[in-house]
């Protein structure tokens, strides 16, 4: 169904939104959704920040402790 919209139809659609909601209404709601979109990349990064920090953590030191006084 929405393979058929092609060109015409997107401006069609952009000129009704762009008509009920305004210019103002359209850029205030782009500003939020840039909001969003850059707290969920920092979301994601931070979170695989934390699971690296967890990974290196848990790989730092493998050696058995009987083994560590032998050193």
């Amino acid at each position: 169904m929405l393979n058929n919209i092609g060109l015409p139809g997107l401006l069609l659609i952009a000129v009704v939104v762009l008509v009920l909601f305004g210019r103002g209404k359209i850029s205030s709601l782009m500003g939020e959704v840039g909001k969003g979109i850059t707290a969920f990349k920092k979301g994601v990064k931070d979170g695989t920040e934390e699971l690296e920090n967890q990974a290196a953590d848990e790989a730092k030191d493998v050696t058995p402790e009987d083994e560590k006084d032998k050193v």
